[in-house]
């Protein structure tokens, strides 16, 4: 593999070439209990890869669309949103917002990376 794989991803990409559903099973059990599949590894390996571009909304969404199970889910913490939100905000646009549609322009923005309100509303705040 080239990169990490959650189970249900790994089943849903399997299931033509398995004999039955319960030899596909029996592959993941196998495979979880060698410890080459984990979800939990995979939360982790894809949440610092989407931090980058994404806040943590957008990360939980992405990581329930690959099947991770909610209580992974839940590990993934919104701290540091305010920093990464900041950098996001500086590599995109290089002056700070003068007018109201700008804030607005940017906080629209924020907003559909998977920042939350609260964020979005204090870094504005911190630009004026």
């Amino acid at each position: 593999m080239r990169r990490e794989h959650s189970r249900a991803e790994l089943a849903r990409k399997l299931a033509p070439y398995a004999e039955s559903p319960q030899a596909l099973e029996a592959v993941l059990d196998d495979l979880a209990k060698r410890r080459q599949l984990s979800d939990e590894r995979y939360a982790e390996t894809r949440t610092h890869w989407l931090s980058r571009k994404y806040g943590a909304a957008k990360i939980r969404q992405d990581l329930k669309a690959h099947g991770v199970a909610e209580s992974v889910i839940e590990r993934v913490s919104s701290e540091g949103d305010l920093e990464k939100a900041k950098a996001i905000l500086a590599r995109k646009y290089r002056h700070p917002a003068t007018t109201r549609e700008e804030k607005a322009k940017r906080a629209r923005f924020l907003q559909s990376r998977g920042f939350s309100f609260e964020v979005v509303q204090r870094l504005l705040r911190m630009e004026d």
